[in-house]
């Protein structure tokens, strides 16, 4: 029985680059499984050049501030003496 767990745990410790940079991957934008196979080949030199690789996803754009939330900022900043009553 202990020998399953101390494969298991061995296991898990030598697949983890490759998981690792499979989910950098899937995070950055990346094919999971390219990555993946690729990290066996070149583990370390993977990961460094998914670091390294500009983000795919697109920049998300936020909500903008509706006018009288904009303007109630914009106020509290120019007088914080008034906002605090």
């Amino acid at each position: 029985m202990p020998e399953i767990l101390i494969g298991s745990i061995v296991i898990c410790l030598l697949l983890s680059p490759q998981i690792l940079a499979g989910f950098l991957a899937k995070r950055t934008g990346r094919n999971f499984w390219f990555w993946f196979f690729i990290s066996f080949l070149i583990p370390v030199v993977s990961l460094v050049i998914l670091i390294l690789l500009k983000d795919k996803n697109p920049v998300v754009q936020s909500y903008t501030l509706a006018d009288h939330v904009r303007n109630k900022n914009v106020e509290e900043k120019d007088n914080p003496q008034k906002s605090l009553h």
